[in-house]
């Protein structure tokens, strides 16, 4: 059921066959596409899309993500995609996504921040109350919110591991020319090297990787999941992926 506000955007989905993982369900990556689909139809929507954002030489560069899964849809299953917003301060920027089975229960509940970049200075630059105003803000979601940096692990207290060094290819990049924030959480999957029922995610992203360069991911095994840390060259994370299973 399409939730009964004036702040949500909200389109209806189906699980097709390309977008399931080995085990017929939605993949991570398919559900992040969707909410990242589902906020620029939100913003398109309001006239505050992409193409009005370059004419003030200003962009929403993502930070952070966390997802909490009670479960993936399955093939062929309907669901409903759902995003908001629910705070603005300054140069940030916080939204809610949500996925909903065909009963209107939750399934999946994700919170984002996100800061506003001045495009020629490559600077923080405050939101204008036009970009504001153009959204509702509605209510926090009730899930977990943690810290946006994830810490590193001790390499004393978990298992590490290398994982193949990765070279960012033009499929990896988005409309802005650096690493799309998927692309991310698809390179720290691969680096895990195995199926894992995920329970929650979180990504923080750092710095930015464009085309050519080199990521080095490196694994820690942890007692409750992974964390990946997907270096440069000088081993400085481009992001950080924390995996609870």
């Amino acid at each position: 059921m399409p939730e009964n506000n004036d702040y949500a955007y909200e389109y209806s989905d189906r699980t097709g066959f390309s977008r399931c993982d080995v085990n017929g369900e939605m993949s991570i990556t398919s559900l992040i596409d969707a909410f990242q689909d589902a906020s620029i139809f939100q913003s398109e929507d309001a006239g505050v899309g992409i193409e009005v954002l370059r004419e003030h030489d200003l962009l929403w560069l993502l930070n952070y993500w966390e997802i909490e899964i009670k479960r993936l849809p399955k093939l062929c299953e309907r669901v409903t995609v759902g995003t908001y917003p629910y705070d603005f301060k300054s140069f940030m920027g916080y939204r809610n996504f949500y996925l909903k089975d065909e009963d209107g229960n939750y399934i999946v509940k994700a919170n984002t921040t996100w800061t506003m970049i001045d495009i020629k200075k490559m600077t923080p630059a405050k939101a204008p109350d036009f970009i504001v105003n153009a959204y509702k803000n509605g209510p926090k979601l009730d899930m977990t919110y943690s810290p946006r940096k994830i810490l590193i692990p001790d390499e004393g207290v978990c298992s590490v591991k290398e994982a193949e060094t990765r070279t960012v290819e033009l499929h990896h990049l988005d409309g802005n020319m650096h690493v799309n924030n998927c692309q991310y959480i698809n390179f720290a999957l691969t680096a895990i090297g195995k199926d894992v029922n995920i329970r929650s995610l979180r990504a923080d992203y750092r710095i930015q990787a464009h085309l050519k360069d080199k990521i080095y991911p490196v694994v820690y095994k942890e007692e409750d999941g992974y964390t990946v840390a997907l270096n440069d060259m000088e081993g400085k994370p481009y992001s950080v992926i924390k995996v609870v299973i």
